[in-house]
């Protein structure tokens, strides 16, 4: 998942993309009433009955649709984008290791979402990994 306004991410790998599975996933990365843009597979189909919003995009092929403005502002708001852009950037980034081993393949995208989300605010993350207090200037 990414967040709209936060630009933080949060990924696992699961071992099923079921509704349980990826309902738990999101309820526990998200707070209630949180609004959440996915694509059309089934498994997402919960999402209202655990209290978030839920809209989707259609990646069918003869009905595609990449993003929707659902509320006419002109701002296309419904869209998967984001996600999709980041799952290509891991991609880049386990690209180098030539192949990486299902049982380890979890400890490298926690590498990648970890670099990904020490980007949002740099200077508190390394004086927090450096036990470092607060500049005081």
């Amino acid at each position: 998942m990414v967040g709209r306004e936060t630009g933080e991410v949060v990924l696992r790998v699961v071992g099923n993309t079921d509704r349980a599975t990826l309902t738990a996933f999101v309820t526990g990365a998200t707070e209630a009433g949180a609004m959440v843009y996915t694509d059309e597979w089934g498994g997402y189909g919960g999402l209202t009955d655990a209290d978030r919003g839920h809209a989707t995009v259609r990646h069918t092929p003869g009905d595609r649709e990449w993003a929707r403005d659902d509320d006419g502002d002109g701002i296309r708001e419904v869209h998967d984008n984001t996600l999709e852009g980041l799952w290509a950037a891991l991609r880049t980034f386990l690209r180098p290791f030539r192949g990486v081993s299902k049982w380890r393949l979890g400890q490298y995208v926690a590498v990648f979402q970890w670099a990904h989300n020490l980007k949002v605010a740099t200077a508190a993350n390394l004086r927090r990994m450096l036990e470092l207090t607060p500049d005081a200037s």
